[in-house]
C-alpha cells in the first residue's frame, strides 16, 4: 500500500501548499482519493509526483469544509469514473466565527446534484475499505470547535462533526481529516470495532489556535500520554499546528511524524 499527501499547510518546493488536505492511498484493488484540498493545487502537485488522479476509482470527504472539498468540481473535470461518498449531513451551509464576524467554510452546493456523489448516512466495506462514522464526544474535543456553527433558516446551532467520516484500510490504517470529534475519541471507536489499535494513523487533530492558554497546553499533553499508550504511528499536519506538533513530539518521539505535502508512506500488505 502507498500513501501519499497530496497537499497539506507546508511543504517545498517544487510542491504548491495551501489550508487544505488531500491523501491519495493506492492499494491492490483501488486507487483512494481521501479529501481533496481547497482548491486544484492538490492535482497539480499530483502531477509533479507522476500520479495520474484520472485512475482513481473511490473518493471520501472526510467533511463538509471547503479545505477538504474545495477542489472536487476541479477532479471531476479530470476524473470521469470515480464514485464519491461524503456524509449527507456535510451539505449543511457551515459557517466559521471569530468575533462578531462569520464567513462561509461549506460546500460548493452545486455539487450536491451530482450522479457520481454517494450521500451516506451508513458504515459500509468494500474490499479491504471500511468506513464509519457516528463518534461520541467522551473526551478531549477540540475547543476549536466551538467557533464552527452552521445555519438553520436564521439562526446558527453548534457543529456536532456528526458529518465527519473515517477511512480504514485493510483493517489497519486510519485515515481521518481534522478528527474534529477528537482523535482520542476516534481511537476508542476504532478499538471498540476491530478490537485493536490501527497500526497508521493520518489524520489532523485540530489544535491549531490562535492563541494555547495553560489548560490548551495540558489538553494536548493528555492527548499525547493517551495516543502513546496505543499500539499506533501517527502521521499529522494541516490543522494539528506546530506548536502543538512540538508537544506531541516531546511525549510521543519516533511515534509521531509531520506528513507535509509531497510526504508519501509504503505499507507492506
Amino acid at each position: 500500500m502507498k500513501i501519499v499527501n497530496l497537499i497539506e499547510n507546508t511543504g517545498e518546493y517544487p510542491f504548491m501548499c495551501e489550508h487544505g488536505l488531500s491523501i491519495y492511498v493506492e492499494t491492490e484493488n483501488h486507487k483512494i482519493l481521501v479529501d481533496t484540498g481547497q482548491s486544484d493545487l492538490f492535482i497539480q502537485n499530483a502531477k509533479q509526483l507522476k500520479i495520474d488522479l484520472s485512475l482513481v476509482d473511490l473518493v471520501f470527504i472526510s467533511h463538509g469544509h471547503y479545505d477538504h472539498a474545495g477542489g472536487l468540481k476541479s477532479f471531476l473535470d479530470i476524473n470521469d469514473k470515480a464514485q464519491i461518498y461524503i456524509h449527507k449531513n456535510a451539505k449543511r451551509e457551515f459557517y466559521s466565527f471569530k468575533k462578531d464576524k462569520s464567513h462561509y467554510i461549506g460546500m460548493d452546493s452545486l455539487l450536491y446534484s451530482s450522479p457520481r456523489i454517494h450521500w451516506i448516512d451508513y458504515d459500509f466495506k468494500m474490499d479491504e475499505i471500511y468506513v464509519f462514522g457516528n463518534v461520541a464526544h467522551e473526551k478531549y474535543w477540540p475547543k476549536s470547535n466551538l467557533r464552527l456553527k452552521y445555519k438553520v433558516k436564521d439562526k446558527y446551532v453548534q457543529d456536532s462533526f456528526d458529518h465527519e467520516i473515517y477511512v480504514v484500510i485493510q483493517n489497519k490504517v486510519l485515515l481521518s481529516g481534522c478528527a474534529h470529534n477528537g482523535i482520542v475519541n476516534i481511537m476508542d471507536e476504532f478499538q471498540r470495532r476491530f478490537k485493536k489499535d490501527p497500526e497508521i494513523v493520518i489524520s489532523g487533530f485540530h489544535m491549531i489556535q490562535s492563541q494555547y492558554m495553560d489548560e490548551d497546553i495540558q489538553c494536548i499533553q493528555d492527548i499525547a500520554k493517551d495516543l502513546k499508550s496505543r499500539n499506533s504511528n501517527y502521521y499529522t499536519g494541516h490543522c494539528t499546528g506546530e506548536f502543538a506538533y512540538s508537544i506531541l513530539k516531546k511525549y510521543l518521539n519516533s511515534q509521531i511524524h509531520y506528513m507535509k505535502t509531497g510526504s508519501s508512506i509504503e505499507i507492506k500488505d
